[in-house]
């Protein structure tokens, strides 16, 4: 069995807006996501954060909080996986949408009162997103 681990980051504004990205394997339908990838050789699942969110969006985070993991199968239990969920913070930069990344298709703020109407990639992902609402 192959194991893959990755990180993402859950980022919400003074606005109660969480930062999303619009993505999916080329060719096929986009889902809404929270920025998030695998962990490369030699890096922590906070850096992957980082990196992640960096490369996603353009811009840079520092984590705040280990909110969560999720773990699981894949294709008929031949890929086992782990994925960490940071609450991030935003500490520079501005969000950039990369042309020639065939992945992303879009890169925005949305509004938390509006998560659960949006095509989820992860819809559990709703419940952790909304419990970041500050009031």
């Amino acid at each position: 069995m192959s194991n893959w681990k990755g990180a993402a980051g859950v980022c919400v504004n003074q606005e109660n807006e969480v930062l999303l990205v619009l993505q999916g394997v080329p060719g096929e339908e986009k889902k809404w996501t929270v920025p998030a990838g695998g962990v490369e050789e030699g890096e922590t699942v906070e850096q992957c954060c980082v990196r992640e969110f960096f490369e996603e969006t353009g811009l840079t985070v520092r984590v705040v909080e280990t909110l969560n993991t999720r773990a699981g199968e894949y294709e008929d239990s031949k890929v086992s996986f782990e994925v960490v969920y940071f609450k991030v913070e935003v500490t520079g930069g501005e969000i950039v949408l990369h042309e020639e990344d065939e992945w992303i298709a879009d890169v925005v703020w949305k509004p938390v009162s509006e998560i659960r109407e949006l095509e989820m990639a992860y819809p559990d992902d709703a419940e952790l997103i909304e419990s970041l609402v500050i009031q």
